[in-house]
């Protein structure tokens, strides 16, 4: 590479320099280089500072002709020294994937620049954005909604989500599960909470935000998060039921894998009239202007037992047994019976579902 390098640079014809240029970045290409080898054939190629930036990361990458990584951008004074000058890019050019602009590559040259360092950039961007489409991006948390919409949409094709994925930074025989997540807390902070060393991805979507990620730890989500997590191996599966998991969650049960809900789930299928005109139904909405009376029915349901349902509300359990004895009254039925207390977690589940 060094020696095609040399070569060029001693090139006496334009037309044939513009012929080696393309045949330069040929041969990067066909030896699958990363960005930052990319970023180092081009400095030396251009005999001057060379740089990559996606606008996904931030981070400039940035290398000497000497193939060491340029000094980083300092206005910075010492004593005894004039403040040190931040390069000017002398040519840049756009990353373009797919009509959309991703980055930017560009040429720090002192002086005027050169006649081919247009065209040189025009070759780097085309292969940047090849081994962007490759490898994908740097790890980062947030990702563009609309690659994340590809993945997670049952009217995509394989061919189009398998290219979101990789472009997100998946690969493409690594699992992907999806969580539907409602939170006030950054849906990025969250994404790196959950999944801090392996590929993460995270995107506000309509109502709901959106992870996908390549595990996901149920006990590492920080509170007042409610999520559902999906557990399907396509993603679009994934997507639906992290949905349905989402509808779930409760201020008890904030997070809920959609593989723990078993028979439950069938509940979020029940059409709603036939939900409003349930004897069961209507006598829990009746309890909703009693917030006390629900948060203790809730409770009750959560636990399956009236002493931890009185250490979960911090109450005496007899207190909570008068309040379940006049709850039951009021629904018709006997809380205390197996039987009741089944009723009445569905009945509630079923009240709950019709919020969403």
């Amino acid at each position: 590479m060094e020696a095609l390098a040399a070569r060029l640079s001693h090139l006496d014809s334009e037309a044939e320099g513009a012929i080696r240029v393309v045949m330069f970045y040929d041969t990067l290409m066909r030896r699958r280089v990363d960005l930052p080898a990319l970023a180092r054939a081009s400095a030396g190629l251009a005999a001057c500072v060379a740089g990559i930036r996606l606008h996904g990361t931030g981070r400039a990458i940035r290398f000497s002709p000497d193939g060491s990584e340029a000094p980083p951008h300092t206005t910075s004074k010492t004593p005894g020294h004039e403040p040190a000058k931040t390069p000017t890019p002398s040519t840049t050019a756009p990353i373009t994937l797919d009509g959309e602009e991703i980055g930017t590559v560009w040429l720090e040259r002192p002086g005027t620049p050169q006649a081919l360092d247009e065209f040189l950039l025009d070759r780097l961007a085309i292969a940047a954005a090849a081994v962007v489409e490759r490898y994908g991006p740097a790890r980062t948390t947030m990702a563009d909604p609309a690659l994340v919409e590809l993945v997670i949409s049952s009217d995509s094709d394989e061919a189009a989500r398998a290219r979101a994925l990789r472009l997100l930074g998946f690969a493409a025989d690594l699992p992907v599960t999806a969580v539907a997540v409602r939170s006030d807390r950054p849906l990025d902070r969250i994404g790196g909470l959950l999944c801090p060393a392996r590929p993460v991805k995270a995107a506000p979507l309509a109502d709901v935000g959106v992870i996908l990620a390549a595990t996901v730890d149920p006990t590492r989500f920080p509170a007042g998060v409610r999520a559902g997590i999906g557990t399907a191996a396509s993603p679009d599966r994934s997507w639906r039921e992290a949905r349905t998991a989402l509808r779930f969650t409760t201020a008890r049960r904030p997070v809920v894998p959609y593989d723990r809900l078993g028979a439950l789930a069938l509940l979020a299928e029940l059409p709603r009239d036939a939900a409003l005109g349930n004897p069961d139904v209507t006598a829990i909405a009746g309890l909703a202007a009693h917030p006390e009376d629900l948060d203790t029915l809730d409770a009750y349901c959560t636990t399956g037992s009236l002493r931890r349902a009185a250490d979960c509300l911090h109450l005496h359990h007899s207190t909570v047994a008068r309040r379940l004895d006049q709850i039951g009254k009021h629904l018709g039925i006997e809380l205390t019976d197996p039987t009741g207390l089944l009723r009445a977690r569905l009945a509630l589940t079923a009240w709950q579902l019709l919020d969403d």
